[in-house]
């Protein structure tokens, strides 16, 4: 693991214990309520949640799917997730290491989300990402993050703890070449949106 995503593991980690109460607001919120509702999993479906966190994503998802995996590097944020599955007697979820572009999982996958972890990687990495993403051959990629609907205006950004947000038009251009076509685009706020993404020659179920 780079320095860099070592230092922001051990940040979240120093976090977990009360992020579920601190860290959140009404767009990360909307933003997560938007992306499980468009993740939409059938009883059949696998899910990879990336950049899980506390599972809040993932524990949504668990009750509508076969399976979901939550991955993170942060091992403070893994542990809470499974404190909560433990205490929510979920059994069919998993959580362990794993980053956007290596998420160590090689089992099939049908949904593939994300919710307010993408921004910390720059954009090269992003596309990175979407390509790894692309790889696995999910039929849907549902993202919810801080991204700039219009201009990015440095005088007043949303979130101050190392956000790289990218435009919108710099998203949909990589989903599109990676193979997607952007079926969705919610606006939470200008610096917020959720995006869905369809692999329309994925084979339904």
């Amino acid at each position: 693991m780079k320095k860099k995503h070592k230092e922001l593991a051990n940040r979240f980690s120093q976090m977990a214990t009360d992020y579920d109460d601190k860290q959140h607001n009404d767009e990360y919120d909307a933003c997560a309520s938007l992306v499980i509702d468009y993740a939409d999993p059938r009883p059949d479906d696998v899910v990879l949640d990336l950049g899980t966190g506390t599972g809040l994503i993932a524990l949504g998802l668990a009750e509508n799917a076969e399976h979901v995996v939550g991955r993170d590097i942060s091992k403070g944020m893994l542990e809470k997730a499974r404190a909560k599955a433990d205490d929510g007697s979920i059994d069919n979820v998993e959580f362990g290491d794993g980053e956007f572009r290596d998420p160590q999982y090689d089992g099939e996958v049908d949904i593939v989300v994300s919710n307010f972890a993408m921004h910390h990687l720059p954009d090269e990495e992003k596309r990175e990402a979407i390509e790894v993403i692309a790889s696995l051959s999910p039929r849907r990629f549902v993202l919810g993050d801080a991204m700039f609907f219009g201009s990015p205006n440095p005088e007043e950004p949303l979130f101050g703890h190392g956000v790289d947000a990218a435009t919108i038009g710099l998203l949909v251009d990589e989903l599109t070449d990676a193979g997607f076509v952007v079926t969705a685009v919610e606006r939470v706020h200008d610096q917020v949106g959720v995006l869905v993404a369809e692999r329309l020659e994925i084979p339904q179920k």
